[in-house]
């Protein structure tokens, strides 16, 4: 069987903002039976949801991975607590952000996941930076 395909959407707006993403790339990439196979450039964002907070760093990673996705969107979670995350009120400013954007072609709707993410038609960041790993051929 071979790996899937997943892009997962990193983002920081607290702290050491390019740290937690270079946290999460090293992470992401040490997963079992996972490997990063590329990453967009980063690029700074302002914050969405209207609230006065600092601006994101953003990033999207190309994985190869044998894990389903409820269990590499735990591990996002895991890595997210490991940065430190706090969940709070939606759209609030968090230290590292881990959407899982799209699982290969799997279109899914269960509690706690949707695939493709529902933020992709409105988040031009993500469409950017999922063309860049194209244009790689990842």
């Amino acid at each position: 069987m071979r790996p899937a395909r997943a892009y997962v959407a990193l983002g920081s707006n607290l702290g050491d903002r390019a740290g937690y993403l270079a946290l999460a790339r090293d992470r992401l990439g040490a997963l079992p039976e996972t490997s990063l196979r590329a990453a967009s450039s980063v690029e700074e964002t302002a914050p969405l949801g209207g609230l006065a907070q600092p601006a994101y760093l953003n990033q999207m990673v190309a994985l190869d991975t044998a894990l389903a996705p409820l269990e590499l969107l735990e591990a996002c979670r895991a890595i997210e607590r490991e940065a430190g995350r706090t969940r709070g009120p939606r759209w609030a400013s968090r230290t590292l952000d881990l959407d899982l954007v799209r699982y290969d072609d799997v279109a899914l709707q269960q509690p706690g996941l949707t695939l493709p993410h529902p933020g992709l038609p409105e988040r031009e960041f993500w469409r950017r930076e999922l063309a860049e790993l194209a244009q790689m051929g990842w």
